[in-house]
């Protein structure tokens, strides 16, 4: 629940700040009027995001286990290089965001200004379509399906509200340190959703492992111990990516994704601010 609820409020809340901006800066040049078309683009994108859930969800009935297994275990994997690219690319332009979405807005305000239907539409629908996604995947991942969907939707919720008291200027946060800590924190949860997405292709035979090789292919094996379907282990699972059951690969899968992404991230946070050149009389070149 604590990895589906971090996913929601993080992606809800880029999509609600994103929101946020074009609706303020519309406002702010005197288009009050061009409002409405921004939200349709933006309920577009909305459904497109539920209708590939739903078709996430309900689509693979009926096909055998082994298609199953193919297919979550890919689209995880691609769910989880998504969200990775998202994850960098916030880092590196979150400070030129505002200034990127008036741009559009400008490039497409002329006469009626419909052409923000489409702005609208591709600044949520990206973000709509990774979280329906990645929270698709990191469901699977757990082994309590219904408190997983509430943690995405409690953390959906919070986000539209966040985002409402932000643009209201009711609240100020600083989302420089918000997204840094989120990005972290959601690096720790897609090693889990990949390590996931790696068990499902070893259960389909496409990767070898304990279905192909036997019980040397197993890193170990705690049911025994820790209880699977009990708390400590759906937490572990539902956040870090522990299972009490894993195979060598998993373990091998989790471990670099998390070692290299993670100091490629760290990397990427404590890069210093480009400043702009100072002349010799001290102001701003």
């Amino acid at each position: 629940m604590l990895g589906t609820f971090l996913i929601g409020l993080r992606e809800g809340l880029e999509a609600a700040l994103i929101v946020g901006i074009l609706i303020a800066y519309v406002r702010k040049i005197g288009r009050d009027d061009v409002v409405p078309r921004i939200w349709a683009g933006v309920a577009i994108a909305v459904a497109l995001s539920l209708g590939l859930g739903a078709l996430l969800t309900f689509g693979t009935y009926g096909l055998t286990f082994e298609a199953q297994e193919i297919i979550g275990g890919t689209l995880s994997i691609v769910a989880v290089g998504l969200v990775t690219w998202m994850i960098f690319w916030m880092a590196r332009t979150a400070r030129g965001l505002k200034g990127e979405l008036e741009q559009q807005v400008d490039s497409r305000l002329d006469g009626p200004g419909w052409g923000l239907v489409a702005v609208g539409f591709l600044a949520v629908a990206r973000e709509g379509l990774e979280t329906a996604l990645f929270l698709w995947s990191a469901v699977r991942s757990t082994d309590d399906t219904p408190l997983a969907w509430v943690g995405a939707v409690l953390g959906l919720a919070t986000a539209v509200a966040i985002g409402w008291l932000i643009y209201r200027g009711i609240v100020r946060i600083n989302l420089g340190t918000f997204f840094t800590w989120t990005g972290a924190l959601l690096i720790v949860v897609a090693a889990g959703v990949l390590a996931y997405g790696v068990h499902d292709l070893q259960e389909a035979g496409v990767l070898p492992g304990p279905w192909t090789q036997g019980e040397s292919a197993w890193a170990f094996r705690l049911s025994d111990t820790i209880d699977p379907s009990g708390l400590p282990a759906a937490l572990l699972k539902g956040t870090v990516g522990f299972s009490p059951d894993m195979t060598k690969l998993e373990l091998a899968v989790w471990a670099t994704y998390l070692a290299v992404v993670g100091f490629a991230y760290a990397r990427v946070v404590r890069r210093p601010t480009p400043t702009r050149p100072v002349t010799t009389e001290g102001t701003p070149a």
